[in-house]
């Protein structure tokens, strides 16, 4: 009598055609699984999906409440995907968009007043981004110079960064004329970023991230710089073989990292709030849930744009099932969880082909090992 064996073995990342097929299959069977768990609540999978959808897309209203939940989104996404192509595992995005939002926040209640109205936005940017850049880079030379595991460190830095936030709004920067709320005094009118008419929309932000999509895209593929990240990302013993400097690229990388996330919280503070608030109100969970868009974009970061898109909306649409149906927020977790769940299996099929092998009985016990050989399919970018 024989048995058979599986084997699991590594082939050549498949196709971007079928990379785009495996991820709509994750997000479309996501969503629906996901609503299904609520039929134990007598609603209909079909009319959860749809209102979501219809809340998130369904209007102007709808679309730009969309916008503005991507924008940040977006930046968190390219950054993240940016650091996971080489390989440096930042968990830190949540603490990165709350310095950034702290940097642009002591600009517009200290500077803003006593400089050129024209220079106080591009300051606030800068120093958003200098900010989210320095958060990132102390993980970074903790993981270069000691050996630090850059997840603990930079998910720590988390609690640290929310920490300081909930110490300035509560203490020294609390607003004389907020009633006392845990606010900053209102930013002036000059630190306050420019919206789409009648949207939370701020259109300068807009555009950074369209900017910073491209511009990413073009360092990772055209530089020498993007080079070795790849290097680093796919072979780090080829790297070191080569010569190329691990410590050099991973600190480039943060910083592009942790900055993005930086200016997201300048975008939150400037246009969302207007103030300094709390730390659960400034970033909103963005930093976690943008691990899942740069997975939705494939770690390409003009990719990650439709994937905020798509985040953004379910974030929205977790907004009306809390108006309509009574649900909890964290039911939107829900849907975000089983997504990337799916996405993740979808990884293992892309880039591994299973055998069944008929053996004797000797050898009937399932086997897993991998290998070196193909299955065809371009190499993705």
């Amino acid at each position: 009598m024989f048995g058979f064996s599986v084997r699991i073995e590594r082939c050549q990342p498949a196709s971007t055609t079928l990379s785009i097929v495996i991820i709509l299959s994750a997000m479309t069977i996501g969503l629906f699984s996901a609503a299904a768990l609520f039929v134990f609540k007598g609603f209909s999978p079909l009319t959860i999906v749809s209102k979501i959808l219809t809340g998130a897309f369904g209007s102007r209203f709808a679309w730009m409440e969309t916008i503005a939940k991507a924008v940040p989104l977006g930046l968190v996404g390219i950054g993240l995907a940016v650091a996971f192509r080489g390989k440096f595992w930042n968990i830190g995005a949540e603490g990165q968009i709350l310095l950034g939002a702290v940097a642009a926040s002591g600009i517009a209640l200290f500077a803003a007043p006593h400089l050129p109205d024209k220079a106080v936005l591009p300051m606030m940017l800068t120093a958003g981004f200098a900010a989210g850049a320095i958060w990132g880079v102390i993980p970074a030379l903790l993981r270069t110079r000691f050996g630090v595991n850059e997840v603990v460190s930079t998910l720590m830095m988390n609690y640290v960064a929310a920490e300081l936030v909930q110490y300035l709004v509560y203490g020294p920067w609390k607003g004389a004329s907020q009633m006392g709320f845990p606010y900053s005094d209102e930013f002036v009118s000059s630190a306050v970023l420019p919206t789409f008419y009648g949207t939370r929309v701020a259109w300068p932000m807009l555009v950074i991230v369209i900017v910073a999509a491209f511009v990413t895209w073009f360092l990772i593929t055209c530089t020498r710089w993007g080079f070795e990240t790849r290097v680093i990302g796919e072979n780090p013993e080829a790297a070191r073989y080569a010569g190329i400097s691990h410590a050099r690229v991973t600190i480039i990388l943060m910083i592009i990292s942790g900055g993005l996330a930086g200016l997201a919280g300048v975008g939150e503070v400037s246009c969302i709030h207007q103030h300094l608030t709390t730390s659960a109100a400034i970033s909103s969970g963005y930093g976690n849930t943008g691990i899942i868009v740069a997975m939705l974009g494939r770690l390409h970061p003009i990719g990650v744009l439709p994937a905020a898109i798509f985040l953004g909306g379910l974030l929205v649409g977790g907004d009306v099932l809390q108006t309509s149906f009574g649900m909890p927020f964290a039911s939107v977790n829900l849907f975000t969880a089983v997504i990337l769940l799916l996405l993740i299996t979808g990884d293992v099929f892309l880039d591994h082909r299973f055998r069944i092998r008929r053996d004797c009985p000797a050898s009937s016990t399932a086997v897993i090992a991998p290998s070196d050989s193909t299955c065809g399919g371009k190499m993705r970018n």
